[in-house]
């Protein structure tokens, strides 16, 4: 296919000047920068002022394509039609939120960024309560709910800004040469994102996003704990005193949840901050986080939640989520319009994850029987006796867990974080000689199943002896989610296909072939550094992108 646009060479005074007489160039014209040193001078960013990144979770590309086809989601059409549609895109290798997220914001996978679930383990960080470094390592890390201040000693969560602060019992320490240092969610990543490079090398830039756990999303800051200059402190868990009861109760009430990050955003648009109580830059770079579709997909079909069939056919929740959330673009599209910046702002709608099975014939809820069978197996202590299932107190994350028991973290997909590392491979054997569906099965029998341990999960994801990475990775069957709950019927977190197959609609102002349909393979880590590219940044100014070697979406990927 043909580029989206043209990215123009700049030239020197003096090879302008060679241009024009031979009448082979244009020269293109560079507004002066502070931080010039940043710069991509391969390419120029044109009318691109501002960037708006747009995560509905839980939407695939056939979602996009259905909606699209049948006129249920004009907005987004719309935006298609102005921009490049891209129907290979997939996030690389687990589905959770926060290496979801990570993957458009950095720009590299859990390898480089560290982040394989919200709630994971880490073999190097000591307690929350162990202040001083001095006793076992090795910590179940949980940056959810509960990391704000309202989930201490298991409280309630009464304040939709999680009230206001860290929950100290959330966070762990680690030895920062030598010190006993305190780890908050931005200590937690490890690499940069494009709001911290934004914000150093873009003169006057304001970065904003807004997401669904008020504290846990401090990750986002990067490590200078920083880059965002206005994170909307909205929790999704909290408790709606209208109702008394949670957004996440159904698709309709999440439906106001999200309608405060539209807001947000349209304040923003509007000169002010997420607040709307206090004049600001628009932002450089901003975007938000949108639930609703993505909890009507794990509604129960006997709810009318999910889909219909192996087709991704809507049920009543699903249609009702994407006719929202096409909605809320619309009124964002709009705002952009009134205000005279839609001619300089790119917009990215994309996602997360997706969800999983969206063919509910395929559905299998056996219960854990991954974490049952490590259990029985003397692989990690029975009855749920690690890590932060296993607090002395009873209230989850209140930094009385257990220290040093190894971890499973178990959705759609496996983690595996062994108590014991020397016992890997009888791990793994153990795994593989109870492959099937029955018990004590964990039904990861058929051809897209696999499980990860060794050199091959290392080169994929990073060596778990430096403390992050799990030991083994199980990808169970597609359809299978290691739960008996009655109240969901699609998960996320792992690489079945319809957890890792998204939409992804782009669009850039003025672009000179607009429209098009982009089938080539591409990953959303290739999101961040073409909002770089965007912004006449360099990609390798992000730190995931220069070691995984990260190309922006193919119409931006030109070589210096």
């Amino acid at each position: 296919m043909k580029p989206i646009t043209k990215w123009k060479r700049k030239q020197s005074a003096m090879c302008a000047a060679v241009a024009l007489l031979a009448g082979l160039y244009s020269v293109v014209a560079t507004a002066g920068d502070d931080h010039d040193h940043g710069r991509d001078h391969d390419h120029d960013r044109g009318s691109v002022k501002h960037v708006l990144l747009i995560s509905f979770d839980g939407l695939h590309e056939q979602d996009v394509a259905r909606c699209i086809g049948a006129n249920t989601c004009p907005n987004l059409s719309l935006l298609a039609k102005s921009g490049t549609t891209y129907t290979n895109a997939h996030t690389p290798g687990l589905s959770d939120s926060f290496p979801g997220l990570a993957a458009l914001v950095t720009g590299g996978s859990p390898k480089s960024a560290g982040l394989f679930y919200d709630v994971s383990y880490d073999r190097t960080f000591y307690a929350p309560s162990d202040s001083n470094c001095t006793g076992p390592t090795g910590w179940n890390v949980v940056f959810d709910e509960t990391t704000g201040i309202d989930g201490e000693n298991g409280g309630a969560l009464i304040h939709l800004n999680g009230g206001g602060a860290f929950n100290p019992q959330a966070i762990p320490h680690a030895l920062v040469n030598g010190v006993c240092t305190p780890v908050y969610p931005h200590n937690y990543l490890k690499t940069n994102t494009v709001f911290e490079v934004i914000k150093g090398n873009v003169h006057g830039a304001r970065t904003a996003w807004a997401d669904k756990h008020a504290w846990g999303y401090d990750w986002l800051n990067g490590p200078s704990g920083a880059g965002v200059d206005d994170l909307s402190r909205t929790e999704i868990n909290s408790i709606d005193p209208d109702t008394n009861t949670y957004y996440l109760d159904t698709y309709q009430h999440t439906e106001k949840f999200d309608n405060y990050h539209v807001q947000s955003l349209i304040d923003e648009i509007d000169g002010k901050d997420s607040t709307g109580q206090m004049n600001a830059p628009v932002p450089t770079v901003f975007g938000a986080n949108f639930q609703t579709l993505s909890v009507a997909q794990k509604a129960t079909v006997a709810t009318g939640g999910g889909y219909l069939d192996a087709s991704f056919t809507p049920g009543p929740q699903v249609t009702g989520a994407i006719a929202y959330i096409d909605d809320a673009l619309g009124r964002i599209v709009a705002e952009l319009k009134q205000r005279g910046l839609y001619s300089s702002t790119a917009i990215i709608v994309t996602a997360k994850h997706g969800q999983s099975p969206t063919d509910h014939t395929k559905l299998v809820k056996n219960g854990d029987t991954l974490t049952k069978l490590l259990e029985a197996n003397n692989y990690l202590d029975s009855g749920g006796a690690f890590g932060q299932a296993a607090t002395k107190s009873g209230n989850l994350n209140d930094g009385t867990g257990l220290v040093g028991t190894g971890f499973v973290q178990t959705d759609d997909v496996g983690l595996i974080w062994l108590r014991d590392q020397s016992q890997a491979s009888s791990v793994v054997k153990t795994l593989k000689d109870n492959l099937s569906c029955n018990a004590p099965g964990i039904c990861a029998d058929g051809p897209q199943a696999y499980i990860l341990s060794g050199p091959q999960l290392a080169n994929r994801f990073g060596d778990p002896s430096r403390g992050r990475t799990p030991d083994i990775i199980v990808q169970p069957n597609p359809g299978v989610i290691y739960t008996s709950s009655t109240a969901k019927d699609e998960e996320h977190g792992g690489n079945a296909p319809d957890d890792s197959h998204l939409g992804l609609v782009m669009y850039v102002p003025h672009a000179q072939h607009a429209g098009q349909v982009d089938n080539e393979r591409v990953l959303t880590t290739q999101v961040a550094p073409t909002i770089l590219r965007l912004l006449d940044l360099k990609p390798e100014l992000l730190q995931s992108v220069a070691v995984e070697g990260t190309r922006p979406l193919p119409e931006f990927d030109h070589q210096d």
